[in-house]
């Protein structure tokens, strides 16, 4: 089979022929300058003027990452408008393949454009050197583009992942906070001090490094202090975390001591001068795992430690030996115990219980925290460390449902609540749910919310309650109709475009006017 590649430009349009309607979708993430979506665009326009094609509207997703659509509102509004049938355009134009995305599956990027072309949407790449027509030379040549564009990104994290492993073994620090007793400091290309860094700060030079050195004099006695009564005074991680927390110390991140975070005080190599990473890995947008201890980089000695490599090791010694001493039906029991007590385990629940051998030791006797987990039952599916928060919000949601009944009522609506599943059945009319959605802080401080809807009992109308930072009172409510949510998740920012935030109210108020009742008088 021969393929023949065309002329992009093709021919020009006659000039009284009426312009064809179409879109454009521009994606950036942080790849090139080449790829920028001014480029794009540009490259985009020209396509359109030699093919007699007039831009109506424009679909961006700019530094966005192009391995998975989640975050990608710009993709997600033009697949909604198309497939709605509220597009008012008859073709779209894209820079190239590789601009759905760079997929671990190439046939997600294929399904995207076919949704397009079911629609009706006919879908050109104007910096491509083929004719997207259909024929099986351009099939095959999409495929393969599609194939090489998630090949791009593997190829891409295995460099990073050995430019940042090389980094770790030249004692340099990869990101994370520096911890009590330590300091992070930024260094230039030839090792010279440059200045401490706040938390919150990160360096802004590509060639600057940072490592790590001793904090305040009075924080290293304490860390060394914490040693000595571990090993020498045989004291408890709970006996210490009190002493501390009586004194009115409190951790790096200003809060008071626990078992669990005595425990990572006494554990991590740090504090002897060791630079060890990787200890888990999410690549390609894939789940976070647990890696083995021969897998994790190290540089040992790549800091000044401020706790003697003697006393560390009898510290460790200590600890692998309360496990030691267990057989493993007891662990087993010990952490049945545990999930009998809190309905869940987690490695910090672990840490935080006293009498038990640390998660450190499960991992190690049973392979994984996951493998024990199995072991006595349990299948983790939550983030344990909302758990608290978790709670308080599942306290909140009988008085605020009872609120909305009552805001319905209040306006002449009637409306039947599903004691099971608390569906709310209003005027008989339509069906409506309320979600309460937790807010988090990502590790670079950006507010962030995780939305899940019910697809089980697909409401009418969901009322999705965003809390505002501390999880303490509503932020907004977004009400959204099933008619428009093509998915069932949604990542919300504090700002989310046209396209979502339309749906965005103050308050309930707009909720309760649809259940209002108007009274008419009866016709004579």
């Amino acid at each position: 089979m021969v393929i023949k590649w065309l002329d992009t430009q093709g021919p020009a349009p006659p000039v009284d022929q009426p312009k064809l309607r179409a879109a454009e979708y521009v994606r950036m993430s942080t790849e090139h300058q080449k790829y920028s979506t001014d480029n794009q665009a540009s490259a985009i326009q020209k396509y359109a003027e030699q093919r007699g094609y007039e831009i109506v509207r424009t679909y961006a997703d700019e530094g966005k990452s192009g391995l998975d659509i989640g975050g990608r509102l710009g993709l997600q509004k033009l697949l909604a408008d198309v497939e709605a049938g509220d597009a008012d355009f008859e073709a779209l134009l894209v820079y190239d393949v590789s601009r759905w995305g760079r997929f671990q599956d190439p046939d997600e990027a294929a399904s995207y454009e076919l949704r397009c072309r079911r629609a009706g949407v006919q879908v050109h790449y104007c910096a491509e050197q083929f004719e997207n027509d259909g024929s099986i030379g351009s099939s095959i040549i999409k495929t393969v583009k599609r194939a090489m564009a998630g090949e791009y990104s593997r190829e891409l994290s295995v460099k990073v992942f050995a430019g940042q492993a090389n980094l770790i073994r030249l004692g340099y620090r990869q990101g994370g906070p520096a911890g009590f007793g330590l300091r992070r400091m930024l260094v230039d290309q030839e090792g010279r001090e440059k200045g401490l860094l706040d938390q919150g700060e990160h360096k802004s030079i590509t060639t600057d490094r940072v490592i790590l050195v001793p904090g305040p004099t009075d924080e290293v006695e304490i860390v060394r202090e914490v040693y000595r009564l571990f090993v020498e005074g045989g004291r408890s991680e709970r006996e210490i975390a009190g002493g501390l927390n009586e004194r009115g110390v409190t951790t790096d991140r200003g809060r008071p001591w626990t078992r669990g975070s005595v425990h990572q005080l006494l554990i991590n190599e740090k504090y002897i001068g060791n630079n060890v990473w990787a200890r888990t890995s999410c690549k390609l947008k894939g789940s976070h795992v647990r890696n083995d201890p021969e897998e994790w980089i190290r540089a040992d000695g790549a800091f000044a430690g401020i706790v003697d490599a003697g006393l560390f090791e009898a510290a460790q010694t200590i600890i692998r030996q309360r496990s030691a001493r267990l057989s493993d039906e007891e662990m087993l029991q010990a952490l049945s115990q545990i999930l009998a007590r809190n309905g869940c385990l987690s490695g910090l629940i672990i840490d935080e219980t006293d009498d038990c051998p640390s998660s450190s030791s499960f991992r190690t006797r049973f392979g994984s925290l996951l493998r024990a987990y199995t072991l006595v039952g349990f299948t983790p599916d939550h983030d344990y460390r909302y758990l608290e928060t978790n709670r308080k919000l599942r306290a909140m949601y009988p008085g605020i449902m009872e609120m909305v009944v009552a805001g319905i009522q209040r306006v002449g609506g009637s409306v039947v609540r599903d004691s099971v599943t608390d569906l709310l059945t209003v005027n008989r009319e339509f069906t409506a749910s309320l979600v309460i959605v937790r807010c988090f802080r990502t590790s670079a401080g950006s507010l962030r919310w995780k939305l899940r809807l019910d697809t089980r009992l697909k409401p009418n109308i969901t009322i999705a309650i965003r809390m505002d930072s501390g999880n303490e009172e509503a932020l907004d409510y977004y009400l959204l109709p099933l008619l428009d949510m093509r998915d069932a998740v949604f990542r919300l920012a504090e700002f989310n475009g046209l396209s979502f935030d339309a749906y965005r109210f103050e308050s309930l108020d707009t909720f309760y006017q649809m259940a209002a009742r108007a009274q008419f008088r009866k016709a004579a």
